[in-house]
Parts: C-alpha cells; sequence; structure tokens
C-alpha cells in the first residue's frame, strides 16, 4: 500500500472513478486520498464514491498531499495551475489527466525542477479495464513512474510513451470507448432489424465485443489470424465483411482515431 497521499484537483467522474479504483485495489487507503472541487455535488459523489476527504479549496488540498492529480478540463487548466504555482513544490509529484496538455506548459508554471507525470487514463477505468498511457517529465524519476504505473495498475493497464505519442494514446484509447460504443449500438440494430429483442440484441453485441477483445490479449495472435479463422470460405462471416469494407468501416475507424488525436494537439496548442 502506497504511503503518499493523494490529492484530486477536480472530483470529476474520471477523479470519481481514479479514486475508487486506487482505494479497492489496495494501494490507498480512503484516509490518505482527498479531492478539491467547487462543485458541492462533485465532492459528494467523489466522498461518497470513495469515502476520501473533499475540500473546496484547490490549494488546501495539495498542501495536504504528495502526490496531485490536475483533473480538470484542458480549457480549465491555466486558471487552476496558476491557482497553485506558489502552492506546489519539489515534494510534490504532479500527475495531469487533461488531454493535450503539454509537460512544458506545465513546467512553466511549476518550474522546471517540479516532478510532472503526464497522463491519458480512459472511462473504462469505472470498471477496472482502463488503457492509459503516460509519459515522464524531465525531473521526474523512474521512482515517480513506478508509482504511477501502480496507480494506474489498479484500473487497469497502463504503457508509458515518449510525449510526442501522447495525442495518438489520446485519438486511440482516450476516446476508443465512444467509439466502440458506437459499434455495439450499430450491432445491436442490426440484431434488432433482423428481429431480435433490443435488450437480447445489445447484450449478445456487447458480450461479442467483450469475447474478441478476450481472445486478442489472451492469444497474442494476430487479428487478421483471428478474423480468418470465423471466415469460413462461402459462409455468413465473411459475407458480413465484404459489407464491412464496402462501408468502409476501417477506414472510419482509422480516419476516427486521426480525428480525435488532430484535436488533441489542437487542444495543446490553444
Amino acid at each position: 500500500m502506497l504511503k503518499q497521499r493523494i490529492a484530486f484537483v477536480g472530483a470529476g467522474q474520471m477523479a470519481t472513478a481514479l479514486g475508487q479504483g486506487f482505494v479497492k485495489g489496495g494501494l490507498l487507503s480512503a484516509e490518505n486520498l482527498l479531492a478539491s472541487d467547487p462543485q458541492a455535488d462533485a465532492r459528494k459523489r467523489f466522498s461518497d464514491a470513495t469515502g476520501g476527504k473533499t475540500l473546496e479549496d484547490n490549494a488546501r488540498a495539495v498542501a495536504e498531499a504528495e502526490v496531485v492529480f490536475l483533473a480538470v478540463k484542458p480549457q480549465q487548466m491555466p486558471g487552476v495551475t496558476a491557482g497553485l504555482k506558489e502552492v506546489v513544490s519539489q515534494r510534490h509529484l504532479v500527475v495531469s489527466i487533461a488531454a493535450g496538455v503539454r509537460l512544458a506548459a506545465l513546467a512553466d508554471v511549476f518550474g522546471k525542477k517540479a516532478r510532472i507525470i503526464r497522463v491519458m487514463p480512459n472511462t473504462p477505468c469505472l470498471v477496472g479495464q482502463a488503457a492509459c498511457g503516460y509519459c515522464l517529465g524531465q525531473a521526474a524519476t523512474p521512482e515517480d513512474g513506478q508509482v504511477v504505473e501502480k496507480l494506474l495498475g489498479a484500473v487497469g493497464v497502463a504503457y508509458q510513451v515518449d510525449e510526442k505519442l501522447m495525442d495518438a494514446v489520446t485519438g486511440l484509447s482516450g476516446s476508443g470507448p465512444a467509439f466502440v460504443y458506437t459499434i455495439i449500438e450499430a450491432l445491436s440494430d442490426g440484431g434488432v432489424r433482423m428481429g431480435l429483442p433490443r435488450a437480447v440484441a445489445t447484450a449478445l453485441a456487447a458480450q461479442t465485443v467483450r469475447g474478441a477483445a478476450e481472445m486478442v490479449l489472451a492469444t497474442g495472435e494476430h487479428t487478421g489470424v483471428l478474423k480468418d479463422r470465423v471466415c469460413s470460405p462461402g459462409g455468413t462471416t465473411i459475407a458480413g465483411i465484404q459489407a464491412l469494407e464496402s462501408g468502409g468501416l476501417r477506414a472510419a475507424l482509422m480516419a476516427a482515431v486521426e480525428a480525435a488525436t488532430r484535436r488533441g494537439i489542437e487542444l495543446g496548442n490553444s
């Protein structure tokens, strides 16, 4: 169990999911978890879900912690960090989960010696199945990276990448759940069109996506190989694959990741 006290600046959905995962994963006691947020309802949801302490004042929360998660929207980051400039010191490990906000921008506020790590989680951390990427700032130590990897490991999996790839992580796994939900919805719609009840169609679609994903992760085999094993010559599946190719599904998903990545870059430049 980690001994550091962790504060979330911002007590929204992602902060709550991460905090809950840290406690449930046995990495942190609720007594060592706190969050700050100007919204009383957000503070209550965080406290109810995690058992952690909540405050209205960001600076007070940071002063009480050793690890600080900046869990606010990218557009809010300049105002929030300006209010913390005099509170954050070298004893703090600062972890940003805001899309597009670069390490250099945070170092400009907190100083070149500030220990900063940039993280991109995703919403399946709510169910312990997050896919996260992270990168270390210049002053962050390998030990800091290990702390963040342990924390993220409590809610899913995490991969360290170069910062130049973080926007791609945002476009793929950060935005990806919404793309997958759209696919599940479309599969369900197809089932309904063919006569299945909506509840059954959605359950079958969701379980099919889950099962296919588990096959990829469990076997380590190329997705093309796994696909070919389902496609019998002249069978039903290859007919469906042809329809997907005709509809441009593959190109559309690639374009979606690219568009989300480019939007992350735009947020970092704004």
